[in-house]
C-alpha cells in the first residue's frame, strides 16, 4: 500500500500546471492598420564619400549610395547638396535643373546646370 501511495505522490509532482491565461485589457488601436500597411523601403546605405577634382580644376564632393541608383553632389564642401537619382543601377543619375552624372566612385562625368560635361576623378 505504501508503494501505491508513493507512486501517487510522484505522479502528482510530475504533472504540469496549466498555462497561464493572458488577457489583453489594453489592445493596440493601430494593430490592424500596421498589420495591413505596405512594406517600407529603407533608404540606401552610404557606399562611399569622395572628393573629386574636375577637368576645370574645381572640386566636387560626392556621396555614393549602395545600389548605384543615387548620389549626392556638392560643389562646395559646406554647399547645398543635390540629390541625383537613376531609374536603374549604372544608368545616368539626374536631377532637375540640368544635373547629370555617370561613372563610379573613382571617376565620373558630371554635367552641372549651365556648364558643359566634364570628367572628375579622385
Amino acid at each position: 500500500m505504501t508503494a501505491v501511495a508513493a507512486l501517487l505522490v510522484l505522479a502528482a509532482c510530475n504533472s504540469k500546471p496549466a498555462a497561464p491565461e493572458v488577457l489583453d485589457s489594453n489592445p493596440d488601436p493601430m494593430a490592424n492598420t500596421l498589420a495591413n500597411a505596405a512594406p517600407v523601403e529603407l533608404p540606401p546605405a552610404i557606399k562611399s564619400e569622395k572628393t573629386l577634382r574636375c577637368k576645370d580644376n574645381t572640386l566636387v564632393y560626392v556621396t555614393f549610395f549602395e545600389g548605384d541608383k543615387q548620389a549626392v553632389v556638392k560643389t562646395k564642401q559646406d554647399g547645398t547638396p543635390t540629390k541625383l537619382v537613376a531609374e536603374a543601377a549604372g544608368a545616368a543619375k539626374t536631377a532637375e535643373g540640368g544635373w547629370s552624372m555617370t561613372g563610379g566612385d573613382s571617376e565620373v562625368v558630371l554635367t552641372q546646370p549651365g556648364k558643359a560635361a566634364q570628367t572628375c576623378h579622385t
